[in-house]
């Protein structure tokens, strides 16, 4: 077990802990670079889709597991980047420029929801949100002449720089470098005074308050972020799909992104992508499994939102770290193994009692 002596506070702040551990994600980019080559069609458009969710995991990230903030209306958000690159793209406008419109166009959003957010938390805030969604997809079915209505809008393949990015291999490569390029960003937000101060702020809203934290400012920003890179992964979605329409961004979308966010792991970066792994797996699985259940289960409608339901439970209550959290304590087991000890990740009984008992 790898154990760190730190001797000054820059090591505090590296973005990568140690060498192994620029060894093995310089490794897994290696093994991505070369999936085009190594994997059928298929595989590489599934990997392609874990890319944009896992853009939109680290937007929904930033905002509920770095800040705290509850949205069950980040659908709109991805909307809100569809819909824009689709009008853009339809105009010619290249893609570079497109995009940056786009998630400039989500940051807009996210402050205009999040202002009057501010005055609301917990519970009330999810509501809020969630009613911001559903006018944002009645908007988008009764806008006809800019959505194109419930018939929806075609969007064409990536242009960029005079190539036209029409095959799945060459989408790949564009999905993959804007994953590595936001979670880059988001691993240096995070290491910055901002960033801490979302940090301070999901922990207690009052220590950070105490501290010299504006709230309302830093939570307006979180929102804008979140939301302008949850637009650029709906951009990357309108081209994945080709066809952008109001069915694709209801309250059940939110609800997935905040599954997918807890089941990867709260508050972790690589739970962002553990849960949109997660996410393109789970029903490719429960279509292989149909065929073994029994008709009354494997052919009933709920089939799949009842298990999505049944892990969510299951994994808040018994693993409410995440598949992050289960692979910390596998990888502890291994390294410490034959000395490992059972309760070494109990969860604690103790907490601060200073919000608790509002």
């Amino acid at each position: 077990m790898r154990f760190i002596f730190k001797t000054a506070y820059d090591q505090d702040i590296r973005l990568f802990r140690h060498r192994g551990q620029a060894f093995w994600y310089g490794a897994l980019l290696a093994v991505l670079l070369a999936a085009p080559w190594l994997l059928p069609e298929y595989f590489v458009s599934q990997i392609t889709f874990m890319f944009i969710y896992g853009i939109v995991g680290l937007g929904l990230m930033l905002l509920s597991g770095f800040t705290g903030q509850i949205s069950l209306g980040h659908a709109a958000f991805l909307a809100v980047g569809a819909y824009a690159e689709a009008l853009l793209a339809e105009n010619g406008w290249p893609f570079p420029a497109s995009l940056a419109v786009a998630a400039l166009l989500g940051a807009a959003t996210g402050v205009v929801v999040g202002l009057p957010a501010l005055r609301v938390r917990g519970i009330y805030l999810a509501i809020a949100t969630m009613a911001f969604g559903f006018i944002l997809e009645e908007v988008m079915a009764r806008w006809e002449s800019v959505t194109g209505g419930n018939s929806g809008k075609q969007v064409g393949a990536v242009s960029l720089f005079g190539w036209h990015l029409d095959t799945e291999s060459s989408f790949y490569y564009l999905c993959l470098a804007l994953a590595v390029a936001v979670t880059f960003l988001m691993l240096n937000l995070l290491r910055s005074p901002t960033g801490r101060a979302f940090v301070a702020i999901r922990d207690s809203e009052i220590s950070a308050q105490s501290m010299g934290i504006h709230l309302a400012r830093y939570k307006t920003i979180s929102f804008a972020l979140s939301a302008a890179i949850t637009a650029i992964a709906g951009a990357l979605y309108a081209h994945k799909l080709r066809i952008v329409t109001p069915e694709q961004f209801t309250i059940l979308q939110s609800i997935e992104m905040v599954m997918m966010v807890v089941v990867g792991g709260l508050g972790s970066i690589h739970g962002a992508f553990f849960g949109a792994a997660f996410l393109i797996a789970l029903p490719q699985a429960i279509v292989l499994v149909k065929d073994y259940l029994p008709d009354s289960i494997g052919q009933a409608t709920g089939l799949q939102p009842t298990v999505f339901g049944l892990i969510l439970v299951g994994f808040v209550l018994f693993e409410p770290l995440g598949l992050y959290g289960r692979w910390i304590k596998i990888r502890s087991y291994l390294e410490l193994f034959p000395f490992y000890r059972r309760g070494m990740f109990r969860r604690q009984k103790a907490f601060m009692k200073s919000e608790r008992l509002k």
